[in-house]
């Protein structure tokens, strides 16, 4: 018996082996660029999010969305519905949270991109929020995926803990199969043997992303790493092998952070990275997008 099979194998073979076609560069050869509220995402700039991994309080995000846009940053991250190990930990505000984020972004200008868990919470985000965030541990609900395409919001897909690239290009398919073609990938760190960090940052995934697909790839360092010290050189390092932007956590006081404190840059060390991203970007003919 031959038992070289693959995975998806069965009596419809010529279907399971079917490709993710949307998103693959075979047929679209050019690069995705979208517009949110005047930020071109994919594009030849580079752009910055960046935010507290949880709304708090209403202070917490304002005082935050104000540095990272004096900084540089264009979107606001801010998860109102979080996603935690444990149902003992801070599971977020909810809508409150959500319309803080809307507070901050009406004083800053900012973009706003939050997490949704659950297709029940996909009306009242974008409600809020101008990009929706599929988690990690969400990337394959697929149920999810599509009432998230249906919003017509942009969404931003990260790559699950444990998935290949075939999965992760698989699950954008799912969006773009129902009428959503504004994705953008974020590779976020897989779990590995390594326990020094939180995650194993695949950086490898962004010059193959960006050869197998048109839309436009970020990377997390934050998640990708867990460790603050660590985020600096990650997010250089992932501009330089031609991500279109990253998604970083600041918080105005990290040890206080409600989630993730010890992952979250201060205000003055986000200062420090975006000039240093400034240099790489121009090193490799790019530039980092600055709201007017």
């Amino acid at each position: 018996m031959d038992r070289k099979m693959g995975p998806e194998v069965c009596s419809t073979t010529s279907i399971a082996s079917r490709g993710p076609e949307l998103v693959s560069r075979e047929s679209h050869s050019e690069n995705t660029v979208f517009n949110i509220n005047g930020i071109p995402v994919g594009g030849t700039e580079v752009i910055l999010m960046a935010g507290p991994c949880a709304v708090e309080n209403e202070l917490q995000v304002t005082e935050t969305a104000r540095f990272v846009r004096a900084a540089g940053a264009a979107i606001l991250r801010g998860g109102a519905f979080k996603p935690r190990t444990s149902p003992y930990s801070f599971q977020g505000l909810g809508e409150d949270g959500l319309k803080m984020l809307a507070i901050a972004r009406s004083m800053t200008g900012l973009s706003v991109v939050s997490e949704v868990m659950d297709t029940r919470q996909v009306e009242t985000v974008a409600t809020y929020a101008d990009i929706l965030q599929i988690g990690s541990r969400n990337m394959q609900n697929f149920p999810l995926l599509k009432e998230a395409a249906r919003s017509s919001k942009p969404i931003l897909l990260k790559r699950g803990m444990m998935a290949t690239i075939d999965e992760f290009l698989y699950a954008a398919e799912y969006i773009l199969a129902h009428g959503n073609p504004k994705v953008i990938l974020c590779e976020r760190g897989i779990r590995t043997f390594e326990p020094s960090t939180r995650f194993t940052l695949d950086l490898n995934a962004v010059p193959l992303l960006k050869q197998l697909t048109h839309l436009p790839v970020i990377v997390d360092p934050s998640h990708g790493t867990g460790v603050r010290s660590l985020v600096h050189a990650m997010a250089l390092a992932s501009i330089a092998a031609g991500a279109d932007g990253l998604l970083m956590e600041v918080h105005h006081r990290p040890e206080e952070a409600l989630c993730d404190g010890s992952q979250s840059l201060y205000p003055s060390d986000f200062s420090t990275l975006v000039e240093d991203l400034r240099k790489v970007a121009s090193a490799i003919g790019r530039s980092i997008f600055k709201l007017p």
